[in-house]
């Protein structure tokens, strides 16, 4: 039987991931959430075997896309636009390899792993993306500095999205 943070867990990462539908048994438990056009995750949980009862996961629902991230006006202009892929074009960006959630430290009272300006290795940690309770660590893939941090800590990322640029 599913843990009620389990199914939480799961009902945070379907809703901020590009999945429409979600369906996963096991041992005779079956759970499929499903969004509508509203961005809201309903969550349906069956059971043939005899467990505790579940707390009404069906009642949670996500925030619709335009209260949980600003839409941006369409006539701004196209400057920062461009500007931004001639800066990116020399820089190497350590994308998230998964869906998950950024933390920029090992533990919520260590400090982050990088920061900007840092120099880093190859074979550096700069980062951990948890996804179902397990913490992977990211490396950075080439030697070089530090120059943004494009997410916050706590935040969920998906999958190739840009977590640093650094430059080589």
């Amino acid at each position: 039987m599913f843990k009620i943070q389990e199914l939480r867990e799961l009902i945070k990462l379907v809703d901020h991931s590009n999945i429409d539908e979600f369906t996963f048994e096991s041992e005779g438990s079956k759970i499929k959430m499903k969004k509508s056009k509203e961005t809201t995750v309903q969550t349906i949980v069956e059971s043939k075997v005899q467990a505790q009862p579940v707390a009404p996961v069906v009642s949670e629902v996500a925030q619709p896309a335009a209260q949980a991230q600003p839409v941006q006006p369409q006539a701004q202009p196209a400057e920062p636009v461009t500007a931004a892929p001639a800066v990116d074009e020399n820089l190497h960006k350590i994308v998230s390899p998964m869906v998950g959630t950024f933390y920029a430290s090992p533990s919520p009272d260590a400090g982050a792993y990088v920061q900007k300006g840092d120099k880093v290795k190859e074979d550096s940690v700069v980062c951990i993306v948890e996804a179902m309770k397990l913490f992977n660590e990211i490396e950075a893939e080439v030697n070089g500095e530090i120059v943004e941090i494009l997410v916050e800590n706590g935040q969920l990322v998906e999958y190739g999205q840009p977590l640093f640029l650094v430059k080589a």
